[in-house]
């Protein structure tokens, strides 16, 4: 039988980083959580945390902490239909994957809607953070995946429209005579990261051919914006953060009938998943409100 005492001090001690802050998080000293995650170690007979800054989990020792995150949300749950809860608060965290343009622009609404929950959010691309979930290290995650990840239910949530658009500056300057291959293997793109394939796949799209141009590496979604405003580069805008600059003449882009829909769908551990019920709906009604139908 496993030591909860010792697990909650691993979950601790992965979640903030240092042996310091996890002890501060559960009111012992930073020797204490030491001890205890030694303990661990030694009744397993395997290493549990990788010792540095920021300390990290091995692999036994991430699926403990989930081990940890389900059970709390199971207790949380029990406590909701016991006797006297209203006294209480006992916010569990839940660690979910998300790509940075849902974050920024409707996700952070759907956090809003619930209550009770504290949020330990993982930026990853939306073609990889299913990955999360199949590595067990999240119990949700916003996904391009519609196929149900073994152990998980999947829920469509509908499609962000993304925008390829520039300032009307930079347009003038490497669109003078409007979007052609030529122009656009010249001007230089906007890239979130080495994951973000949204703009190859556009200009494949709107080209009919694989482009190479110049790319300035961005990996901030504000910065696509403001990087697109200041003539730097175009990119594929999320279409809630273009509207208004698009309306404004702020932006331009570079074919109005050429927008890229990306469905995106919610899946969540099916383990945990009668818990998690109040934040599907949060996230699905959120969702359907500022996506388009997928």
């Amino acid at each position: 039988m496993l030591d909860y005492a010792h697990l909650s001090a691993l979950a601790a001690v992965i979640r903030t980083g240092s042996f310091e802050r996890a002890a501060q998080q559960l009111n012992v000293t930073p020797s204490a959580i030491s001890q205890r995650i030694k303990l661990l170690e030694e009744r397993l007979g395997v290493a549990l945390v990788v010792r540095g800054q920021p300390c990290t989990a091995t692999e036994v020792g991430q699926r403990l902490c989930q081990h940890v995150e389900q059970v709390a949300l199971l207790e949380s749950s029990l406590r909701e239909s016991l006797p006297g809860r209203q006294a209480e608060y006992h916010p569990v965290t839940l660690r979910i994957a998300i790509n940075a343009d849902s974050l920024a622009t409707w996700f952070i609404a759907a956090m809003a809607r619930t209550e009770g929950y504290l949020f330990d959010l993982v930026l990853d691309d939306q073609d990889h953070s299913a990955d999360w979930l199949r590595r067990g290290e999240v119990v949700a995650a916003v996904t391009a995946h519609g196929t149900p990840i073994q152990g998980c239910d999947c829920h469509p949530l509908g499609a962000l429209r993304y925008v390829a658009a520039a300032s009307p500056a930079f347009c003038s300057r490497w669109f003078a005579d409007g979007f052609s291959e030529p122009a656009a293997a010249r001007a230089p793109c906007l890239t979130f990261d080495r994951k973000d394939r949204l703009q190859a796949e556009w200009l494949r799209k709107a080209s009919g051919t694989d482009l190479h141009p110049p790319l300035h590496w961005l990996p901030s979604s504000q910065a696509f914006v403001d990087a697109a405003l200041a003539g730097i580069g175009w990119g594929m805008i999320p279409e809630p953060l273009a509207s208004a600059h698009l309306r404004a003449g702020r932006l331009e882009a570079l074919r109005e009938d050429q927008p890229l829909d990306v469905p995106l769908f919610w899946q969540q551990s099916r383990i945990v998943g009668p818990v998690l019920g109040h934040v599907t709906r949060a996230v699905v009604q959120e969702a359907r409100t500022m996506l388009i139908p997928g």
